[in-house]
């Protein structure tokens, strides 16, 4: 590698792009071409990231499969960045065995980490921390070690493991602030926001009061009944009773949990169960049968109770009984969580990330961008949704190693 391309590899390492581009954006070869589209990434120009990365793998040709190889996953980590949830992930794989294989673990274990972080977006948390289980971050840069805790972190969050997240979050800033890049000093700090900003609501006695994460974590561990509408499952410590297929069930248990300790008329019930406005005969007939059902379900957990005017909600062993429920109700709340993460999201991504139906996400996206809650930039395939006005950029998109030449 001759010096140039040193310089331009080192100052892409401390984050500074355009000085990077300044020693090597008029060449051509294959390990410029692949340092300028790294540089282009860092930049935000992330189609012409693609486009050089992609030039640069076809310059390597056969002879520098390690270098292909490394080109892929800088373009993975493109993808992860623009939310491309769709590309395909098998090159990512066998670009992270081949590295493995000719013993470059530092970019092996980035690609690794990008797949778990990947994985990690669209809710399939097992398989990220199986992944990551795999790598060992030890030997990785402070850059790549940062990424690593962040993928840690954000598998604790999701399950209420405030404790693990935030001993990630504080190895993750360590790492950053070695590295040096003020681009993932900031990308920690967003993370470390999350664990102090209201993540739900707890209804409790006709009184409702926002609770941060840690604040979850403890109401989960109290032993009172929850009746968690963030999942659609009714808990207590130990058992968990899943609603998510019945929404009358849960629309009944929540609406029975809001009364408590008092009862709730069988009118309120029909209409928060049924959305009918007013209770007939056939209503309350069908009330009858799924109360019964929900008897069923929650057996283990809590009694329902007839009265004169309705039904009571009767924990077992619980002494109190809660509602958890998201911080906002409205109608589109999970597309607008999803992009509030600052990045560009296609509709396909997000509908990927929801498990729902491109068709829907459409509709939900044209909705709130009638009311200006998002907006969009591109045509066709290449039309992104956000909530800033800026697009995000790659904060650990680096090649460490060596490339072809040095």
């Amino acid at each position: 590698m001759d010096s140039l391309m040193t310089a331009a590899a080192h100052a892409l390492a401390a984050g500074d792009p355009l000085l990077a581009l300044k020693r090597i954006a008029l060449r051509d070869d294959a390990p410029a071409l692949a340092l300028r589209g790294i540089a282009m990434a860092q930049l935000g120009d992330l189609v012409r990231a693609k486009d050089l990365l992609r030039r640069a793998a076809r310059a390597f040709g056969q002879r520098h499969p390690v270098a292909r190889a490394r080109c892929v996953v800088a373009e993975a980590e493109i993808a992860l960045v623009s939310r491309d949830l769709a590309w395909p992930t098998k090159a990512l794989d066998a670009a992270r065995v081949l590295l493995e294989r000719r013993g470059d673990h530092v970019n092996a274990a980035h690609a690794g980490c990008l797949s778990a972080r990947r994985l990690l977006l669209i809710g399939r948390l097992e398989q990220a921390e199986r992944l990551l289980l795999e790598i060992d971050p030890s030997p990785l840069p402070p850059a790549s070690r940062t990424a690593y805790e962040l993928a840690v972190a954000g598998i604790a969050v999701r399950r209420l493991q405030t404790g693990t997240a935030r001993a990630a979050l504080a190895r993750a800033e360590h790492e950053a602030q070695a590295a040096g890049i003020p681009a993932l000093q900031a990308e920690v700090e967003n993370v470390s926001l999350l664990m102090r900003r209201p993540a739900a609501r707890v209804i409790a006695c006709g009184k409702e009061r926002f609770l941060i994460l840690e604040e979850v974590e403890a109401l989960l561990a109290s032993g009172r009944l929850v009746i968690d509408a963030c999942r659609n499952v009714v808990r207590t410590t130990g058992t968990v009773v899943s609603l998510a297929t019945r929404p009358v069930l849960f629309a009944l248990a929540r609406a029975l949990a809001e009364g408590w300790p008092g009862d709730v008329t069988r009118d309120m019930l029909v209409r928060q169960a049924f959305g009918a406005r007013h209770a007939d005969e056939s209503h309350r007939a069908r009330l009858r049968v799924e109360i019964g059902r929900l008897r069923g379900e929650l057996v283990t957990l809590a009694k329902v109770n007839a009265t004169e005017r309705g039904f009571i909600l009767s924990p077992g062993e619980a002494r109190e009984v809660v509602v958890l429920a998201p911080g906002t109700e409205e109608r589109h709340a999970p597309v607008i969580a999803l992009l509030a993460d600052g990045e560009s999201w296609s509709s396909s991504a997000l509908a990927i990330a929801l498990g729902i139906s491109p068709r829907s996400v459409q509709r939900a996206l044209e909705q709130l961008s009638g009311a200006g809650r998002v907006q969009s930039f591109g045509r066709g395939r290449a039309r992104r949704w956000m909530t800033p006005p800026v697009p995000g950029f790659p904060t650990t998109l680096l090649l460490p190693g060596a490339l072809p030449g040095s």
